[in-house]
């Protein structure tokens, strides 16, 4: 099988369950339960492909903390191979508590080692062997979004086909680098407001052609309406597949895996944007990003099923 190398952010989640209100200054109020798991949508996409059977190497930075072995030790027992990965006794992994309400969600970040990998980090040795780049959070990824072209640059050069996942600008600048970044990116994976606010278009159709001109294939990520995107100037849309979700955390990074497994094993289009769907529809079904991401066959029944 292909093997993928991912490029990117390690934290943990610390989810707070059954928030009743959100605290305001100065009170205090007691929640259901606790659960600390991987979070980051770097490390969900790699957990995601690992578990579709898919090689996955990671690179990425972490504290020598406890956060960080956590992380560390999660996605090895999970198959991701973390070789790469040098704890550094100078940084403090990051960590996100998320207050979880019914209906809504509060989130808490410290960035942290989340904000440390560069470009320089990741050396041409660290493409052989390897099919696919994947990055997410390039807007969190502060020290890595000024030399991302050139990675992918690189990675281009090196035979590999690549992908890239924005994330949320929390500046909400939304800067026009990234279109070129997308010069040398083959699929790029927004959720409707990402890529809604980078093309600087306010209809997801009119988003999708704007940038067309770009070199990247652009597929969308419309939560629980499913995904879109263009082939050969026409829309192909898949609705999500319908669940009971407990937890959408990461629900758009297992899309990212789901759609980039099928693709490197020569899926056709539908066929990726169908597996994508699937693979996010079950991660919903628990806690974290990780804990139900779907194996093979798995995503294969499902969209098997169909979307009844």
């Amino acid at each position: 099988m292909k093997k993928v190398l991912v490029a990117g952010e390690i934290n943990v989640d610390l989810i707070l369950r059954g928030c009743p209100i959100f605290p305001a200054p100065g009170k205090e109020v007691v929640v259901d339960d606790l659960e600390m798991v991987l979070g980051s949508a770097s490390a969900i996409c790699a957990m995601g492909l690992a578990r579709l059977g898919t090689p996955v190497v990671f690179i990425g930075k972490v504290g020598t903390d406890s956060s960080g072995a956590f992380c560390l030790e999660t996605m090895a027992r999970a198959g991701v191979d973390v070789s790469r990965i040098e704890p550094d006794r100078a940084l403090k992994t990051g960590v996100t508590v998320a207050l979880t309400a019914p209906g809504d969600r509060a989130l808490i970040s410290y960035l942290g080692s989340t904000t440390q990998l560069t470009e320089a980090d990741i050396t041409d040795r660290d493409f052989e062997g390897i099919a696919h780049l994947h990055v997410s959070s390039y807007y969190l990824q502060a020290k890595l979004r000024p030399g991302c072209r050139t990675l992918f640059e690189r990675a281009h050069r090196a035979g590999l086909t690549t992908s890239l996942d924005p994330g949320y600008d929390p500046s909400e600048q939304w800067a026009d680098d990234i279109l070129d970044t997308l010069s040398e990116v083959d699929l790029f994976f927004p959720n409707e407001i990402e890529l809604r606010k980078i093309a600087h278009e306010d209809d997801v159709i009119a988003a999708l052609h704007a940038l067309e001109r770009t070199h990247a294939k652009t597929v969308a990520k419309l939560g629980a309406e499913g995904a879109i995107t263009l082939h050969r100037g026409e829309v192909v849309r898949v609705p999500a597949f319908r669940v009971e979700p407990l937890d959408t955390t990461g629900a758009g990074d297992s899309f990212d895996a789901g759609f980039l497994g099928a693709w490197l094993e020569g899926s056709d289009l539908l066929e990726c944007l169908r597996f994508g769907a699937a693979c996010a529809s079950l991660s919903t079904l628990g806690i974290g990003g990780t804990a139900k991401q779907p194996t093979w066959q798995e995503a294969r029944t499902v969209v098997a099923r169909g979307h009844t």
